[in-house]
């Protein structure tokens, strides 16, 4: 019987480090298959919408009528009275900004110990919709002169919507995206054991205007 009273003892405590063992070795083995458990997770998020904003762009032309000619060997214009039109031409435009996921790997992902980047594809910027508010239009027109053809008014409207592009650094898009992207991304890693602290969001790298215009689709 003395005997049992110390094997038992032995066995327990036996038992008790290869629990342990075994629970390491399961921790291992799951953070090794998270990866790419991540990687389809995050994949399936396939185009994530993260940006919509409206923007309100007035264009506007102002042309005078003018004589030219040369008198003397000198040049002269002049303007001729009523010569003058002008218009004001406000556009609504719908921008938006999207993540698409669907060629996520894991080169999009850097790991060191318990930290976590997600470095995000780039972004992609949509002009979905242009509407121009004929009701706003303003047009002044001289007395000498016709009114703004539709041609006229179409090239205006053009110029507008590639005004909008242009500005499309000063809209932010990108940190938004950026932003609004964790809010989707962080939640999901933290399901998978991240501490909020320890995941970082990012793109690869700062756009300019330059390269916010090649980002843009259709």
């Amino acid at each position: 019987m003395k005997q049992f009273k110390y094997i038992l003892p032995v066995l327990l405590l036996g038992l008790l480090s290869a629990s342990c063992t075994g629970r390491h070795t399961d921790a291992t083995t799951q953070t090794q298959d998270t990866l790419p458990l991540m990687v389809m997770q995050i994949r399936q998020c396939s185009r994530l919408y993260t940006t919509q904003c409206q923007v309100r762009k007035i264009i506007t032309s102002d042309d005078q009528l003018q004589w030219q000619g040369s008198f003397m060997s000198h040049d002269f214009k002049v303007n001729v009275p009523g010569g003058q039109r002008k218009i004001a031409i406000p556009i609504d435009a719908t921008v938006k900004a999207y993540i698409d996921f669907s060629d996520f790997s894991e080169r999009n992902v850097r790991r060191q110990g318990r930290k976590i980047e997600i470095l995000l594809p780039d972004p992609k910027i949509e002009l979905t919709a242009t509407r121009v508010d004929h009701e706003g239009v303003k047009e002044y027109v001289g007395l000498t002169r016709s009114k703004f053809s539709d041609a006229d008014r179409s090239k205006l409207e053009q110029q507008g919507r590639e005004a909008i592009l242009g500005d499309l650094d000063r809209l932010d898009l990108t940190t938004e995206a950026q932003a609004n992207a964790a809010r989707v991304l962080v939640p999901m890693l933290e399901e998978m054991g991240f501490k909020d602290e320890d995941i970082t969001i990012t793109f690869r790298k700062d756009f300019n205007n330059e390269e916010l215009k090649r980002l843009v689709v259709g």
